[in-house]
């Protein structure tokens, strides 16, 4: 088929449902505005660790691109070059008011420390909204805010909970129920009479095959297969539940809470591939879990009994809780390259999503114990389409602003800003 037959809007459709397609052969046009576009849009994309990182173990003993990997680095070994590893990046503390509410709430806000909000932090908009406000008039939803928070009982504020903000007092709250997200995302209907959004929208897909070339069709048939895993995902949690329901407990168990840890969090990374992979949206955050949560944490098939993770960061001084800790940081990571690997896999124009994408790990703390700001844990995978200088690790001089990171990277998405927050200038490896 030639380029440029279908639009990059192009979607299938069925009886109140939608579903976007990704970035296919046919949809290149000769103009060099789509011929740009046709290569893939670039997008940004924040997994956020709660409670810092136990630092003797993350950080970095060299520079450059031969450096040797830390122990809680070492899941990376298979993707560090697609990898750019960021030391000595700050974020300033206020002093008096909650060293974990400001972790979370203020870890991408624009607000320069002395902008304080009623809630005494620095909170401002953060940089994925200031993205958003460029990116959002392409997509079908400015940004998506996804959290993998199990638990129910909202002990804490929604300072501890969220990461994206459109300014002070308006939170840009974020989704926990994997279900919610997949029918927001893809607009399925209340009323829609069937147990898949792609029985749906099949028919709208057979009748486009003819119009594809083999390698579009394939490209569509893994798209839709990626559709329909998370579907299967959804549907085997709620089989569980019916299990469970079975017992008639007392307190109802909604679905996302019986996912043990790291199929949530997968499954919420595939929805958020999924919505970028379609160009719903260009920005998205994913919590791994909420900040100072005092709750006991299940992580099966790491540890034998719920854990405690925010009590945990205060006791590193014992060597057998750090190593606890240690190990719920290496967790994390695996978390994050297997999404990272993810994207790779998904080929788009010349390259893959993740070469598109500027896909970053990190915590508003450096350490739990003290509550400390300063060299924050932070990389990125993908070199949003060119921007980023992966492979290698980069050490900036102390007390450089985390924030100068935020300008770069409003920079590579196309949002050109002179100042973020308390930024002093740009990150030189993003451009």
């Amino acid at each position: 088929m030639k380029t440029g037959k279908l639009s990059r809007r192009s979607v299938l459709r069925g009886s109140g449902v939608a579903i976007a397609l990704p970035l296919l052969e046919a949809m290149r046009a000769s103009t060099a505005r789509a011929t740009t576009e046709a290569s893939g849009p670039r997008r940004l994309a924040f997994f956020y660790i709660p409670n810092g990182v136990v630092q003797s173990a993350w950080n970095l003993t060299d520079v450059g691109k031969n450096y040797t990997l830390s122990p809680t680095l070492e899941p990376i070994e298979s993707v560090r070059e697609h990898i750019l590893v960021l030391s000595n990046l700050d974020r300033i503390k206020v002093a008096g008011t909650d060293g974990h509410a400001q972790a979370s709430t203020c870890w991408l806000s624009s607000a320069s420390p002395d902008e304080l909000s009623p809630a005494g932090y620095p909170l401002k908009r953060t940089i994925d909204q200031i993205v958003a406000d460029t990116t959002g008039q392409e997509t079908s939803f400015r940004s998506l805010e996804l959290s993998c928070n199990p638990y129910e009982d909202n002990r804490e504020s929604i300072y501890f909970d969220n990461i994206s903000w459109f300014g002070h007092g308006h939170v840009a709250r974020s989704l926990r129920d994997p279900a919610q997200v997949f029918n927001r995302l893809f607009r399925v209907e209340e009323y829609a009479n069937s147990s898949s959004v792609l029985d749906l929208v099949m028919e709208d897909a057979k009748s486009l095959q003819p119009e594809l070339s083999a390698l579009d069709r394939h490209k569509l048939a893994e798209y839709t297969d990626a559709v329909r895993t998370v579907e299967q995902q959804i549907t085997r949690v709620r089989r569980r539940q019916n299990d469970i329901a079975k017992l008639n407990p007392t307190t109802p168990i909604k679905p996302w809470q019986a996912m043990q840890r790291d199929e949530f969090i997968q499954v919420m990374g595939d929805l958020m591939i999924l919505a970028m992979q379609s160009d719903l949206t260009r920005v998205a955050t994913l919590m791994t879990g909420p900040e100072r949560w005092g709750s006991p944490l299940n992580v099966e098939g790491w540890f034998d009994k719920p854990i405690q993770h925010h009590s945990w960061t205060h006791g590193q001084h014992n060597e057998n809780i750090r190593k606890q800790l240690e190990r719920l940081d290496l967790f994390h990571l695996e978390q994050f390259v297997h999404l990272v690997k993810k994207m790779q896999a998904i080929d788009e124009g010349d390259g893959t999503l993740l070469d598109n994408t500027a896909f970053m790990l990190g915590s508003g703390l450096s350490s739990g114990e003290h509550h400390v700001c300063n060299n924050l844990p932070t990389l990125i995978a993908g070199n949003c389409g060119g921007a980023i200088q992966t492979g290698q690790h980069v050490r900036y001089a102390e007390g450089t602003p985390i924030a100068n990171l935020w300008r770069s990277l409003a920079n590579a998405m196309g949002v050109n800003v002179s100042k973020i927050g308390d930024s002093t200038g740009l990150i030189s490896e993003i451009n």
